[in-house]
């Protein structure tokens, strides 16, 4: 039941999807529930982020088959997409009604911004944990740096803005690059 409330409340307030969720779940099951490590989390999310699917139904499904099995994914599953189809459902209908007021369009510019916000804050969170192994501000130090992760992010990111390679062969490549690095 615990893992259904928590993946509920995450799916209830994950307003802007994808990356921006991925602060409110680790606050949830690394810091607050105490169910992962920061590790742990961070590899999930990188798997979340290469099966198909949303990042937070696949990373629900992951930590639920991380702490309970098959039953935990399903019940973390459950849980994270409920709310987002009773609230999307709700919405829909509010906007029906009310597609022109400039109330309703002025609150869709600040929740844009704020999704903005949080998906730097998960980009960011996720840059310390690669290069570092934490995401804590204040245990980070030049000796942890991790430069081989270093090198092959700038790598990846030079060819993905220079050259604009197929995403899913660039990560295929990184990760046989990666297996043997580390």
């Amino acid at each position: 039941m615990q893992l259904f409330w928590t993946f509920l409340k995450i799916g209830l307030f994950s307003i802007g999807g994808g990356y921006a969720i991925i602060p409110l779940i680790q606050e949830q099951v690394v810091h607050q529930q105490g169910w992962l490590t920061e590790k742990t989390f961070t590899d999930i999310i990188t798997i979340s982020q290469m099966t198909p699917g949303p990042l937070a139904v696949n990373t629900s499904t992951f930590v639920g088959m991380q702490i309970d099995g098959i039953p935990g994914a399903i019940v973390a599953t459950i849980g994270c997409i409920l709310g987002g189809c009773v609230i999307s459902i709700s919405l829909y209908q509010f906007f029906q009604k009310h597609h022109e007021s400039l109330y309703v369009s002025s609150a869709l510019k600040s929740l844009k911004a704020s999704s903005v916000g949080l998906i730097m804050s998960a980009g960011f969170t996720i840059l310390l944990l690669t290069f570092f192994e934490s995401s804590d501000l204040s245990t980070i130090g030049l000796a942890a740096f991790d430069w081989q992760a270093a090198i092959l992010f700038a790598i990846s990111l030079t060819l993905l803005r220079k050259f604009k390679p197929n995403p899913i062969l660039l990560m295929v490549i990184t990760g046989f690059i990666g297996f043997f690095l580390y």
